[in-house]
This record gives structure tokens, C-alpha cells and sequence, in this order.
């Protein structure tokens, strides 16, 4: 086992670490019981896609998101499997104090695909990192979730982690940017994008309403700066400085994995996947199993492109439009918003909107016919 996970780190080759804004919330606080782990993914890497990895070798089925050069699967970026258990990171730059050299790190993904096919539960996932040949090759804050309802983040460096479990946590909900808490104070990143995370979720706590649209479509696609204390949507500007808004000219994908009740089958966890740059993107539900992954969602063609990916990559040229000197930096926000409603947030959140009814419809009928199975086999038992 530990002599397949090194050989997954010789073929990664450096394959590049997030950074992301991500959260894990109790089902004590969503609108259906059901818990939640979130990512606004950020990276250099534009091109992601989502693809399912069947059983094999006694290893469990999974839907990971992963990059699109990474024609092999080596490295997944947040997935789900077959047994409800869910995982996703983001990057840490507090933790390591070690000399473990800089080609031998950025393996968050591969240590993500493996439990994966291994894990069932978050103690599953601590006995991975128990487990797995050190120094790891990470710094990183993984947050995990499983059908049991659990949840936590483990804070991992190369050699040691800390964990803060979400039973523990009296708010129900835990957050992470890109510092870790254990780690060396006032180190790190993302605090602006931390604080903004927090203020724009305290309604939605305080009403215990959170839903998966409330991170794809109001949080991902929010430009609200905690430092000036400003919401830049809809407020006239049309260039804005693109600079710790959750939102990022590198941000490729805003995923939330929706866990199951205790009492539902594991299949019926569900990846809401907002590919590309999030406040451009549509909403597609995924799962484990047959055809559960969109079409749209999978790379296809020689350089492995997801086809909705390339589409919003294509809105996000238009509103990161200036190619000359710093001009990457600015964002039009009048492609998104506008007094005439035709901004490409204003159009896409109604229709994500009906995909998200659209969905709930459908693992509604999952959730039939699984019903309907166990009540088959019940009856086939007794005879």
C-alpha cells in the first residue's frame, strides 16, 4: 500500500497546491439536516473537471475533482466515494518549520485520492495519515465529512497534524482560508478572505438556513471586502482591483459536497459543482455510480478539457478582459452585475437556482427507488 502511494508522488511531479476558502457545517445548521463541506477552489490551474474513478483492487469508487493535464488521476482535489466519505483542502502556510525540499511537496492531491478509495469515516481518514510514509509532502488544512455526520479539520504538516472536530465546534460550522490555526500566529494567508467567509455566513448561521446555494451562489459570486468594510456588488463600480475578494481571478470551481442523513443510503451524497471561475459558472449535481457524473463535467478530447469548464472560462475572458500590463488585476464588474439584470451573476443564480429544484427532484426519486429496493429484498427474505 505505502509502496503505491510513493510511486503516485514520483508520477505527480509537482502538480500545483490550492490556496481556497472552504468550510464544514453540521447538519444543526443547514436547511434539511444535512451536513455540508465547501470549496472555493483557487488556483493557477484553470482547467479542472470532475470524473468518476470506479472500484478496483478491493479500493472503493470515488467523484473527485481534478486538473485537467492530470491525464492520469494522480491527484484529486475534492471527491466523495461510494460510503459517503467526502474530503477536500486548502493550503496551509504556517505549519511546516522543516527542511523537506519544495520538489518533494504540493502531494495534498495524492494523499486526497487515496483515502478516497480507502476511507469510510473521518477516524478512517486519521488513520490514513497515521499510516502514510512521512515526511507527507503537505501543509495543509483537509476538511472531511462522512454518512455518520461527522466532520473535522485535521491541520497537516509533514510530520504532524491537529485535529478540531466539528461535534466540538459550539457554532456548528468551521471554516478554514489558508492559515491553520495551530500553526505560527500572524503566519499564513487569507485572513481578509476568513473574515469575509464569516460575516457573509452569519445571517444564514443565525437563521440555520444554509444550503449549498447559499456557498455557489451568494458566497462565490459576493464581492465583499471585510477590511473596507464594503460589498462591491451592484454598488456602480465597474473596475474593481481583484485583491482578497473570496472570489479570485484564480478561483476555478466552487464545489459543496451535501452529506446524507444517518439513517439514507451513502449514494445518495451529492457534489453540487459550480465549474470554472464561480461567479460565471452553472450548477451541476454529481454522484457515485453509473452515469451520476454530467458529460459537461468530464474532461474529453486530447487535452482533456471539461466542455463546461472551457464555457466559463470563456465568461470569465470577458471579465477579466485587460491583457496589457497589470490589467489581469481588474475585474469588470459590469459583466456580472448591471443596472439593465443582463450580468452574468444576474442571470446564471435564477436558472442555477431551478438546477438546484431540479436536483433535489431527483435525489428525491434516488431516494424512492432505493426504498423500494430494500423493500424488494425484505420480501424476497421472508419467502
Amino acid at each position: 500500500m505505502k509502496r503505491l502511494f510513493i510511486a503516485a508522488l514520483v508520477l505527480l511531479a509537482a502538480l500545483a497546491a490550492d490556496a481556497c476558502t472552504s468550510a464544514i457545517v453540521s447538519g444543526s445548521l443547514t436547511a434539511n439536516g444535512r451536513p455540508l463541506l465547501w470549496k472555493n477552489r483557487d488556483t493557477n490551474d484553470q482547467n479542472n473537471r470532475v470524473e468518476r474513478i470506479e472500484a478496483h483492487d478491493g479500493l472503493l469508487e470515488f467523484v473527485a475533482l481534478f486538473d485537467a493535464r492530470d491525464k492520469r488521476d494522480t491527484a484529486a482535489w475534492m471527491g466523495m466515494n461510494e460510503r459517503g466519505f467526502a474530503i477536500m483542502n486548502t493550503a496551509s502556510y504556517n505549519l511546516n518549520d522543516d527542511s523537506v525540499p519544495e520538489s518533494e511537496m504540493d502531494k495534498e492531491g495524492v494523499v486526497m485520492r487515496y483515502a478516497l478509495e480507502r476511507c469510510t469515516t473521518v477516524d478512517d481518514f486519521e488513520q490514513v495519515l497515521q499510516e502514510l510514509p512521512k515526511p507527507l509532502g503537505v501543509e495543509a488544512n483537509f476538511g472531511v465529512i462522512d454518512a455518520q455526520g461527522n466532520g473535522a479539520y485535521f491541520e497537516t504538516g509533514n510530520y504532524n497534524w491537529t485535529r478540531f472536530d466539528l461535534k466540538d465546534e459550539p457554532s456548528g460550522i468551521l471554516t478554514r482560508t489558508n492559515y491553520s490555526v495551530s500553526g505560527r500566529e500572524g503566519e499564513g494567508m487569507g485572513y481578509i478572505r476568513h473574515d469575509n467567509e464569516k460575516e457573509l455566513l452569519r445571517p444564514y448561521i443565525l437563521e440555520r438556513n444554509i444550503t449549498p446555494a447559499t456557498f455557489t451562489e451568494v458566497i462565490s459570486r459576493t464581492f465583499y471586502h471585510s477590511r473596507l468594510g464594503k460589498n462591491f456588488n451592484n454598488n456602480g463600480d465597474t473596475w474593481v482591483v481583484d485583491q482578497d475578494f473570496i472570489p479570485r481571478r484564480i478561483s476555478t470551481a466552487s464545489i459543496v459536497i451535501e452529506g446524507v442523513l444517518s439513517w439514507e443510503h451513502p449514494s445518495l451524497t451529492t457534489m453540487w459543482v459550480a465549474m470554472g471561475y464561480p461567479p460565471c459558472a452553472d450548477v451541476m449535481p454529481a454522484w457515485t455510480g453509473e452515469n451520476g457524473v454530467p458529460n459537461a463535467l468530464q474532461g474529453s478530447g486530447k487535452n482533456n478539457h471539461s466542455a463546461q469548464c472551457d464555457l466559463v472560462n470563456q465568461r470569465e475572458a470577458e471579465v477579466f478582459s485587460i491583457k496589457r500590463g497589470n490589467g489581469k488585476y481588474y475585474v469588470n464588474l459590469s459583466k456580472l452585475y448591471n443596472k439593465e439584470g443582463t450580468g452574468y451573476c444576474q442571470v446564471l443564480v435564477p436558472r442555477n437556482m431551478e438546477a438546484y429544484k431540479k436536483g433535489y427532484e431527483e435525489i428525491a426519486r434516488r431516494r424512492e427507488l432505493l426504498r423500494q429496493s430494500s423493500v424488494r429484498a425484505i420480501s424476497h427474505k421472508k419467502r
